[in-house]
């Protein structure tokens, strides 16, 4: 949800700058900060529920001397992980969709931990000050946690501090997020209609302000993708059914998810005649796609497409005996009748061995 000061700090910003520098001017520097001054942002969609604890504690449950009952009693952290110096213990229920994804993250977190153990992080989680001498964490929760691993809530770590919250903090951590390819799929579109939300608020105090609001290729760029990449995170967010699907566990990736969308709409306008769609479409559409992806069909299945390569011919004689003659007729040694038409890779190897037969027997 946008906090409801955003419109009167956007405001505020424009006035001083222009839009474009809302992202890039923002002072900070780099600090070495104890770690249990700093909490994660719960609202960001590379959150998981972590309950932090203490380094006595967390020597406690590495060394097996709590069960997981007992810490799930102690702390109140069913359907939590539990994380601290060398501990970690996802305390979700074995057999929900949660525990098995969860699982996953603190697997790449605990990879991660091992290279802040050896090295330095090329690229440091931000923070910005809040109450209390504490420090709000903006990106790098993956990261952030890894270092609980490694040092505990005593240890200290350099971080990028901002001097105050960012203008559009959805939108910083969008940035981040996007290029990211070990991201899940889920966080990253979440991330984007939480990113959209602060930009569709700048574009409407950008219009209040200069009578023009944002253009699409102005927000994309403010998010740091291309035109394409734009389109297609919009595509993927149209429909609720979509990210439901991923957020489910669903992998389909990106590009073969928007073509299944793009298709479903191009058959509904199709069959009923319609050049535009409203929201009553939309709806009836997200159904078809709920029902596609939840009950998915063999023409729905990716499957990779086989290719069959016939080769580079470079000399006139050979290409003139490919065309001419019967290959299948040729004592080559290809049993053509043991052939799987189907296996492209067996093909392929089939004909490239008639082809060297050609070349050493009748081309000469």
């Amino acid at each position: 949800m946008i906090d409801p000061s955003l419109k009167m700090q956007l405001t505020s910003v424009l006035n001083r700058m222009d839009f474009t520098k809302i992202l890039i001017e923002q002072p900070y520097e780099y600090k070495s900060i104890f770690l249990h001054r700093i909490q994660p942002d719960q609202q960001n969609a590379r959150f998981f529920p972590a309950v932090i604890v203490s380094d006595q504690l967390a020597t406690q449950i590495a060394t097996r001397r709590l069960s997981k009952k007992q810490l799930v009693d102690m702390l109140d952290c069913r359907d939590k992980v539990v994380i601290g110096k060398s501990c970690i213990v996802n305390c979700f229920h074995r057999s929900s969709v949660e525990w098995k994804k969860v699982n996953a993250t603190i697997t790449s977190i605990t990879e991660l931990a091992a290279n802040v153990s050896v090295s330095e992080l090329i690229q440091v989680p931000t923070i910005y000050p809040i109450e209390n001498s504490s420090y709000q964490l903006l990106t790098g929760h993956r990261r952030f946690f890894a270092m609980v691993y490694v040092y505990g809530v005593n240890g200290a770590a350099h971080f990028k501090v901002y001097n105050q919250k960012p203008s559009l903090p959805r939108t910083k951590q969008f940035q981040e997020n996007a290029s990211r390819e070990d991201l899940p799929q889920y966080g990253k579109l979440q991330a984007f209609n939480e990113a959209m939300q602060e930009l569709e608020t700048l574009s409407t105090m950008q219009q209040l302000n200069k009578n023009k609001g944002l253009t699409v290729r102005e927000t994309a760029s403010l998010l740091g993708i291309s035109m394409g990449a734009f389109d297609n995170y919009n595509v993927l967010t149209r429909y609720p059914a979509v990210i439901e699907a991923y957020q489910n566990g669903n992998s389909i990736p990106f590009i073969a998810m928007k073509k299944i969308v793009l298709t479903e709409e191009q058959r509904f306008r199709k069959k009923y005649c319609l050049t535009v769609l409203n929201a009553d479409h939309r709806r009836a559409i997200n159904k078809i796609i709920q029902n596609q992806l939840n009950n998915p069909t063999p023409s729905t299945r990716l499957e990779k497409k086989k290719r069959y390569r016939l080769g580079t011919v470079e000399c006139p004689k050979l290409m003139k005996f490919i065309l001419t003659e019967n290959l299948l007729a040729l004592e080559s040694g290809v049993d053509w009748s043991q052939i799987n038409w189907e296996d492209s890779k067996t093909v392929n190897e089939a004909f490239e061995n008639v082809v060297n037969y050609i070349k050493e027997q009748k081309i000469k």
